[in-house]
């Protein structure tokens, strides 16, 4: 079995509700096991995020109408369950940094989930205004990782 096979394997355990699979051929065995944890621990903290979110739209509009403020800044939301890395190496620089114009279709970040770098592309162009995870940071699905003007 090529590698490619078994990345796909991975995602495909990943974003399903199987918690463990094994495939067995006449020249390899191949065992996969989610962690429990971080499957358990993900919709209470997606919850916790979702929450403050909502009101947020209700004052966005009122900020609109008088002054600009924090409140009008989109944001890059993450695409899914992971680590965040801010750069492709700990020895290379950083995606982007708050000041920088960001164009749609950009990476900005890498989220690691399962062994696996994934690179996330900016949603909607504009100037990074502040960067909301710490590299190392374990990030939720929909959980802000830009605020962007």
């Amino acid at each position: 079995m090529q590698i490619d096979h078994i990345k796909e394997l991975i995602q495909l355990l990943d974003q399903s509700s199987v918690h463990e699979m094994e495939l067995e051929t006449s020249d390899f065995k191949l065992s996969l096991k989610k962690e429990t944890q971080t499957v358990v621990g993900a919709p209470v903290m997606q919850a916790q995020a979702m929450t403050p979110q909502v009101p947020a739209p209700q004052e966005e509009t009122k900020v609109d109408d008088s002054t600009p403020s924090e409140a009008t800044y989109r944001t890059i939301n993450s695409p899914m369950v992971g680590t965040f890395y801010s750069r492709p190496a700990p020895d290379k620089p950083s995606f982007v940094n708050a000041g920088d114009r960001v164009e749609e279709g950009q990476v900005v970040c890498i989220l690691e989930a399962m062994k696996l770098f994934n690179d996330v592309e900016a949603e909607i162009s504009g100037e990074i205004v502040e960067i909301l995870v710490n590299d190392g940071d374990l990030v939720e699905y929909g959980q802000p990782l830009f605020s962007v003007k």
